[in-house]
């Protein structure tokens, strides 16, 4: 599929995603909207791609909702999003994110506001650059900071104290305190996020490509898991699956003769 408003470069089995916008840096159009959702929404099925690393063109990662462009349009003509208009359309973004079964690993550098924000949230792995500042800014407009799943994302990553400092008065979190949070795993020069990324997709593509997808999705099942019983039902049953797969004597194999594992396509 061809897009205007975000790239794809396909480098093996990982998608390299870029928001592309750079002279409204990366704000969120309906057509962004439209192909995100769309690129998402097909990685459910996709066999082939295995990690993705999202991030923006030009000074920043995404300074959030395109505010000029939604000031002009009549909202009984946007999308039908789960009957929210355009508020569910993007929102159904961040679900399919979180709902896709790739590991993604977020480059955030410069603003990433309101639903750029979020973005990085969503994400599974977060590496920022020097410049990066982040924000919760619908607060900023008049708006609540609980959208785009921010509510949900961010006191699970940094805690409930964090979080209300950062939601109830839309402050910038810089990178260095996103470090110390935990918010990020690590932070570089910006010119050096590219270099900083790959150890990790080389990491994430050394798994076997079953054991990579049914961790992200005990991880999600898992930090909502009403006991440490469900969690470990979970566990089990995606331990049993694994274990069934060739990949995991080949596994065994590869650790006993201290070589990289050669896995088949689960």
């Amino acid at each position: 599929m061809s897009y205007r408003t975000i790239t794809v470069e396909k480098r093996g089995a990982a998608d390299w995603l870029t928001l592309s916008r750079p002279e409204v840096y990366n704000a969120l159009s309906l057509e962004m909207v439209e192909e995100l959702n769309a690129y998402f929404g097909a990685l459910y099925n996709d066999r082939e791609t295995r990690v993705v690393v999202m991030r923006g063109a030009g000074r920043a990662f995404c300074a959030g909702l395109d505010i000029k462009e939604r000031s002009g349009t009549n909202s009984a003509d946007d999308p039908f999003g789960g009957g929210f208009g355009f508020q569910g359309f993007l929102a159904d973004v961040y679900v399919k994110m979180r709902r896709c079964p790739q590991p993604i690993v977020a480059l955030v550098h410069g603003a990433a506001c309101g639903g750029g924000f979020a973005f990085a949230l969503a994400a599974d792995i977060r590496i920022a650059g020097e410049s990066a500042r982040m924000n919760a800014a619908f607060i900023k407009l008049g708006l609540s900071a609980c959208d785009m799943g921010v509510s949900y994302f961010l006191p699970r990553l940094v805690g409930g104290s964090v979080a209300s400092e950062l939601m109830l008065t839309g402050r910038f979190i810089h990178a260095p305190r996103a470090l110390a949070t935990g918010l990020v795993s690590e932070v570089v020069p910006d010119d050096q996020l590219e270099a900083a990324a790959q150890p990790y997709v080389d990491d994430l593509l050394a798994a076997s490509p079953m054991g990579l997808r049914m961790t992200k999705e005990g991880l999600n099942l898992a930090v909502d898991a009403p006991s440490l019983e469900a969690a470990m039902a979970i566990e089990n049953r995606n331990q049993l699956m694994t274990a069934a797969s060739p990949n995991f004597a080949e596994g065994l194999s590869a650790f006993l003769e201290k070589r990289a594992p050669n896995y088949r396509p689960d």
